[in-house]
């Protein structure tokens, strides 16, 4: 990566940073205080449910906002807006005051996140997004796991000190964006594929951004809510989250390998059948330390690469055309999973105790075990067509970012093989022809030479 790439993306990915350590255990903090209060795992959820909600309506509106004011004045107004709510939250208690807040603030935050992830989008063309997309999630997840680690430390320099630091934290974060010369990249405003195309073209591709919201979401809010009635302290919470996010962050390269491979609706299945086990392990065995500290390594290595391996899927049956469209179609669905997770499962650990959690993790996991079997029945999965791009966008801009050169060629060539006029008609394709292009077109091969030549 060129220098000048690298400096044009510095800034936004430091204000990144520093906001996504606050951002990293602010959900956390909220679940184990309200619990610490005495609220019901089901109030915990409704508030939980409050910050997702506003992050699906930053993600349908704040474009506009954008596209007035430019990006640092956005930034640094969606930045202070957070820093206020969180404040508001350490003066005083009130769950319902606090959904509130959290509404607002998710809202702000999509904003934060649309103008890193839009500045990151046009500091580049399709050859680099790939590298910016890593830089991008080494950031988020980084953060994430440093954010979780003060959880502890923060908490125990008294009741409002965790909510100061995420408060500080944010308004610091508006200090690169504010060094950044005063060009503003120039956004449109989304168009994602309506459901009713997505569903057409991807049914697979759609429950599992849906489910991947729905268990990611619950993991950040009602996990901690389950370690911290198990016996744990805030730091060991704290601790434990931190290997959620770690496992989510190491494992998806590993696994994105594995699809590129083999059929991703087959990977879609193993990942599924893998939460399964997990979750049973986490109902029936009994939890040391260690072994709770390694199943819930794997369990977020597996509920946070669904998505990615979900939008992959995708990409392998849309037309070139429809990439970026699709793609910011599964992220909007992805965030619907996110919105109804914690108002679904917070009332079955209400019902059923903390092992509740787990319970509903199982059901969920076995039904997409059931469900991409029979889609896998009913139709094959395509080849892979393009590498495996870890995806971890909060926006339709960052969505976007997903979109490389090397995805677009692959769509291409597979639009040659298949005749997808049907799945999304408003979209120009490529005419299919017999048999894959000639040896002079332009042809990716993403498996393994040998392999190749072993089919061959």
């Amino acid at each position: 990566m060129s220098r000048q790439l690298l400096a044009m993306a510095l800034a936004p990915l430091l204000g990144l940073f520093i906001l996504g350590i606050g951002n990293g255990f602010l959900a956390t903090l909220i679940t184990v205080r309200l619990d610490a209060a005495g609220e019901s795992a089901t109030v915990i959820g409704i508030v939980s449910s409050a910050y997702f909600i506003g992050l699906a309506l930053g993600a349908m509106v704040n474009d506009r906002l954008l596209l007035r004011i430019g990006h640092i004045r956005a930034y640094g107004s969606f930045a202070s807006l957070v820093a206020v709510t969180v404040l508001l939250q350490g003066l005083f208690f009130d769950p319902w005051a606090w959904f509130a807040l959290r509404l607002i603030g998710g809202w702000a935050t999509v904003g934060v996140y649309l103008v890193i992830e839009s500045w990151l989008l046009t500091a580049g063309d399709q050859k680099v997004r790939g590298r910016l997309l890593a830089l991008y999630m080494i950031s988020l997840y980084a953060a994430g796991v440093l954010g979780q680690l003060m959880l502890g430390v923060t908490n125990a320099m008294g009741d409002t000190a965790p909510f100061m630091v995420i408060g500080l934290l944010a308004s610091l974060s508006v200090l690169p964006m504010a060094m950044i010369p005063r060009v503003s990249p120039l956004i449109e405003h989304a168009e994602p594929l309506p459901p009713h195309r997505l569903i057409t073209m991807t049914p697979t591709g759609v429950m599992g951004s849906l489910g991947s919201g729905m268990v990611v979401a619950a993991a950040y809010t009602l996990l901690p809510l389950y370690l911290q009635r198990i016996g744990m302290s805030v730091n060991q919470v704290g601790q434990m989250m931190a290997v959620v996010i770690l496992g989510a962050m190491l494992l998806q390269y590993p696994i994105g390998r594995w699809s590129d491979r083999h059929d991703r609706q087959m990977v879609l299945i193993g990942i599924s059948a893998f939460c399964v086990v997990i979750s049973a392990a986490m109902l029936w065995l009994p939890l040391s330390t260690p072994l709770l500290a390694v199943l819930l390594f794997l369990l977020g290595g597996g509920v946070f690469a669904l998505y990615p391996v979900a939008v992959s899927h995708a990409a392998d049956r849309a037309p070139a055309g429809a990439l970026v469209r699709m793609s910011q179609g599964l992220l909007l669905i992805n965030s619907i999973g996110a919105t109804i997770s914690p108002l679904m499962i917070s009332p079955v650990m209400t019902a059923m105790g903390d092992a509740g959690l787990f319970w509903a993790f199982g059901s969920l996991s076995l039904f997409f075990v059931l469900f991409f079997s029979w889609r896998r029945s009913v139709r094959p999965a395509p080849m892979p067509v393009a590498p495996f791009t870890a995806t971890t966008p909060m926006t339709a801009a960052g969505a976007e970012l997903v979109v490389t050169e090397e995805l677009v060629q692959g769509a291409l060539e597979h639009e040659h093989l298949e005749d997808l006029s049907d799945v999304v008609p408003e979209i120009d394709v490529a005419e299919p022809m017999v048999g894959p292009p000639q040896e002079d077109e332009s042809h990716i091969t993403y498996y393994d030479d040998v392999e190749t030549e072993v089919r061959k």
